[in-house]
């Protein structure tokens, strides 16, 4: 789902798109660069594609109407067998830490409740978690994508450890690896890129939530631990190395965006906007600071040459291996890349904008999975702005996720597939349970977003629940957690974006409130069904 927050000008010439659109560029001080320095997990690189014709939107039908669910259906990447090879690989040289051990070292602290309030005049959460201000207010990571343990269990409990939730972060703040840097422009230098780890281009990463006891106090808390998302390459001395996560996509974003994520069994899907899926594995957590202190420098294994390695995560700068040391933009974990699906449809949305086509491959804009659907669904659905020709307010449909995990057949929607209700589109993200669609709707920072509620009629047309529920400015991605009976989300707004949220205070907001500041929080499912 794309952010008011851009970074730089539209790109305009039909050079610039080509490069958009281009794949990855190399990593930054590469002492090895992946051979043709594209994303080899990412089949088929797109290319720059000419706006389509709006005649592609003939099979339109109303919001709220009945979509191709065939226009869904992916085939697995075509690089599958390679990157499982390559993942083997780094398995060898690097240890793993589970996510039972992540969790127990997290080392960051929420704060249930506080003064930051997206909400505004609309209603409290049941809960609210506030991030660390940092975080809560970086300019860098830009948070979309919610899941959880509700989502990866039946029974809610990975292992002994439970109340744990999800969220993923693209980085939204990088001028990028350029070929040809331009201070002009806000491109990094060579010698920023050195100096300045804002300037390298990160990706995505994955940050784990858990509410506990503390073992030592007794008391409660709820910690968290942030994990950096990779994609492995061979590089030009035949030695496996790692980057970060990376796709074309928008003129006006690079990078996966990872508008949604699910975890679901030992796998974690993500998002790809123009591609389709992204697959990581939590039985896969490098660990490069298995003593826990940085400062330390600890020994890894050997690659097929035989030659040992190091690590250092205290250096912000570098990611993969370089001169026999291992880097992860300071990152201690490191979730590679397994599997990836691709749209078998033809991809021809417009380029630089919104707007969305009515047939062929639609955008993965948000993901989440219904667990009260037999069997367990994924959720796929689109971000869309309609445009003149393009009157698309969005599809949504539904996948038998564990068809997924299989990876030897194309995967169809099947159960339902849906035009969205919303007349001006802007779904950040969509849950269903129990037969009730959810999606939420962000209205920018200058009020606060709205909460639907649809159900499927007799003609399975897409039918609204009453008013939309007020909800965060900036809300985003959806995730039933069942145990809890909450519908968790997050907001991705911060101080200073583009559109000021200082400037946009509403008049009945407090003065004074941080309602820019991003939060997680749950409402109760119950609650928001009650409402009119």
């Amino acid at each position: 789902m794309p952010s008011r927050r851009i970074r730089r000008a539209w790109l305009t010439t039909a050079a610039a798109v080509s490069l958009a659109f281009s794949g990855l560029v190399a990593p930054a001080q590469a002492e090895n660069v992946p051979p043709g320095g594209s994303d080899p997990t990412v089949q088929e690189p797109l290319a720059a594609e000419a706006a389509p014709s709006p005649l592609t939107a003939g099979a339109w039908s109303s919001p709220g109407g009945t979509a191709s669910p065939g226009d869904f259906t992916m085939s697995p990447g075509a690089l599958n067998s390679e990157t499982t090879s390559r993942v083997a690989r780094l398995d060898s040289v690097l240890p793993k830490s589970g996510v039972q051990n992540l969790l127990a070292g997290a080392n960051r602290t929420v704060t249930p409740w506080c003064s930051r309030d997206p909400f505004g005049t609309a209603s409290d959460p049941d809960l609210k978690y506030c991030l660390q201000s940092d975080d809560s207010t970086s300019q860098e990571w830009i948070p979309q994508g919610f899941s959880g343990v509700s989502d990866a269990q039946d029974d809610e409990l990975w292992g002994t450890a439970g109340n744990v939730q999800l969220f993923a972060s693209y980085d939204g703040w990088d001028p990028g690896r350029e070929t040809d840097p331009n201070p002009a422009t806000g491109d990094c230098t060579t010698a920023e890129l050195e100096a300045n780890d804002a300037c390298n281009q990160k990706g995505v990463r994955i940050t784990f939530v858990q509410s506990r006891t503390n073992p030592a106090t007794g008391s409660p808390e709820v910690k968290y631990r942030h994990v950096l998302l990779g994609w492995t390459y061979i590089n030009s001395a035949d030695h496996v190395s790692f980057d970060g996560l990376h796709a074309s996509e928008y003129p006006i974003q690079k990078g996966v965006h990872a508008g949604g994520i699910v975890w679901y069994g030992n796998y974690l899907y993500v998002a790809d906007t123009r591609n389709g899926l992204r697959v990581f594995d939590m039985r896969y957590i490098m660990d490069l600071d298995p003593d826990g202190d940085p400062s330390t420098h600890d020994a890894m294994g050997s690659d097929t040459d035989g030659v040992k390695t190091t690590a250092d995560t205290q250096d912000k700068t570098k990611v993969g291996r370089h001169d026999n040391v291992w880097y992860s933009f300071g990152y201690r974990y490191v979730m590679p890349q397994v599997a990836a699906w691709k749209f078998k449809a033809t991809q021809s949305n417009p380029v630089g904008s919104y707007a969305c086509v009515s047939t062929g491959a639609p955008k993965a804009s948000y993901i989440s999975l219904d667990r009260s659907a037999t069997p367990d669904r994924l959720i796929m659905g689109e971000y869309c702005r309609p445009q003149s020709g393009y009157p698309s307010t969005g599809r949504i449909a539904s996948f038998p996720v564990a068809a997924l995990e299989g990876r030897t057949a194309d995967v169809a929607a099947e159960g339902w597939a849906n035009y969205l209700p919303l007349t001006n589109g802007g779904a950040q993200g969509a849950a269903a349970n129990n037969g009730t669609l959810y999606v939420n709707e962000s209205k920018g920072t200058d009020e606060p977003g709205n909460l639907w509620r649809y159900h499927w009629d007799a003609d399975q047309q897409l039918v609204a629940n009453g008013q939309p529920v007020k909800t965060a400015r900036g809300a985003e991605d959806l995730y039933v957690e069942r145990g809890t009976g909450r519908l968790w989300s997050l907001s991705e707004h911060r101080p200073g974006s583009a559109s000021d949220c200082t400037a946009n205070r509403d008049a009945a907001d407090p003065v004074g409130t941080d309602y820019c500041q991003r939060v997680l929080y749950g409402h109760k499912l119950s609650w928001v069904d009650s409402r009119p």
